[in-house]
C-alpha cells in the first residue's frame, strides 16, 4: 500500500479485493493507535507516523522472507537423496560410515551405486553421483579428491599353513607361494603396490591363477595348492575364515589410500556431514 498509495492498485498487486485492503490497514492503525495514511477522495499519502513505520514494516517483511527461504532450504536438505559411488572392499567401513551418517542426518536418504572406478569418477563429474569412494587415484579433472582414510592390507592363507600360526606375516616368507591377485589392468594400483613390496623383500612374486571372486578365490586357497592373496582389512572382517586365515603384514605401509571424489562445486553442508561420517568411522575401534 505504501508503494502504490492507491487502495485499488494495492488490491490488484496483492490479488485481493479492495475492501480487504482497507480493513487490514484500519486494523493495523487501531493496533498502533496512529493513522498511517491521509485519505481524501482524490489521493492517499503517508502520514508522519506512516513514514516512520514504513522502514520497520519492510524490515519485518524481509525477515519473514529470509526465514521462509531458510526453512525451505532446510526442508529440501532433509528430504534430499545423497548418491554415493562405492568401492570394492569397503567392508565394515561402509557399514560404520552409514551408521554415523544416519545418526548425524536422519532425514537424508543414501543411495549407493556400484560401478568401476572410471565410471564412478565420470558419474560424479556429470552430477549423477554426489560423491564416490576411489582408491589409487591422485587427481581427476574437475573433481576434488579428499583423503578420508588408509586401507591396510592383510594376507589370506590356508588356515593350516605354518605361516598362519603367527600373529603377522613377513612378506618375504611368501616368496615360494603363488600369488593369486587380480589382473593388473583391473587394478593397477593394488598390483603395483604388492609387486613393489615383494621386490623390496628380495623376490619376484610367483603369479598363480587370477583372483576372481572373494568366495571362489578363498575356497581355492583353502582347499587347493597353497597360495596367498591380499584383502583390505575392513573387507576381511566380514568374510568367512573357517579354512582360511587373514593375517596383517609385518611390513609397514602396505595400505591403499581411499579418497572421496566430489565436484568442485559440491554442496559444502552435505559434504561436511559425509566427511564427518567418514572420519568418525575411521576413529571407531
Amino acid at each position: 500500500m505504501a508503494d502504490e498509495l492507491h487502495f485499488g492498485r494495492a488490491a490488484e498487486r496483492l490479488h485481493i479485493v479492495q475492501p480487504t485492503v482497507s480493513q487490514q490497514v484500519r486494523r493495523l492503525e487501531r493496533e498502533l493507535g496512529l493513522d498511517l495514511f491521509d485519505r481524501t477522495t482524490r489521493s492517499v499519502s503517508l502520514t508522519e507516523a506512516g513514514r516512520a513505520f514504513l522502514p520497520h514494516a519492510r524490515a519485518l517483511l524481509e525477515t519473514e522472507r529470509s526465514a521462509l527461504e531458510a526453512m525451505a532450504a532446510l526442508r529440501a536438505e532433509q528430504a534430499a537423496v545423497l548418491r554415493i559411488g562405492t568401492n570394492v572392499g569397503l567392508g565394515t567401513r561402509l557399514e560404520r560410515m552409514l551408521t554415523v551418517l544416519a545418526e548425524r542426518a536422519p532425514h537424508l536418504t543414501v543411495d549407493l551405486v556400484s560401478a568401476s572406478a572410471a565410471a564412478r569418477l565420470r558419474m560424479v563429474r556429470d552430477g549423477e553421483l554426489d560423491a564416490a569412494f576411489v582408491r589409487g587415484v591422485s587427481q581427476s579433472p574437475g573433481l576434488d579428491l579428499i583423503p578420508v582414510w588408509q586401507d591396510p592390507l592383510v594376507v589370506a592363507l590356508p588356515a593350516a599353513h605354518p605361516l598362519a600360526r603367527g600373529q603377522s606375516v613377513d612378506i618375504g616368507d611368501l616368496a615360494e607361494l603363488p600369488l593369486r591377485i587380480t589382473p593388473r589392468e583391473a587394478n593397477p594400483h593394488l598390483v603395483d603396490l604388492i609387486v613393489a613390496a615383494c621386490r623390496t623383500a628380495g623376490f619376484e612374486p610367483v603369479m598363480g591363477p587370477a583372483f576372481t571372486t572373494d568366495q571362489d578365490t578363498l575356497a581355492a586357497i583353502a582347499t587347493g595348492r597353497p597360495a596367498w592373496t591380499v584383502f583390505y582389512a575392513a573387507q576381511a572382517e566380514i568374510l568367512p575364515a573357517i579354512r582360511t586365515a587373514f593375517r596383517p603384514f609385518t611390513e609397514p605401509g602396505l595400505a591403499m589410500p581411499t579418497f572421496l571424489a566430489v565436484r568442485q562445486s559440491a554442496d559444502s553442508r552435505r559434504l561436511a556431514v559425509l566427511l564427518d561420517a567418514c572420519r568418525e568411522q575411521d576413529a571407531a575401534p
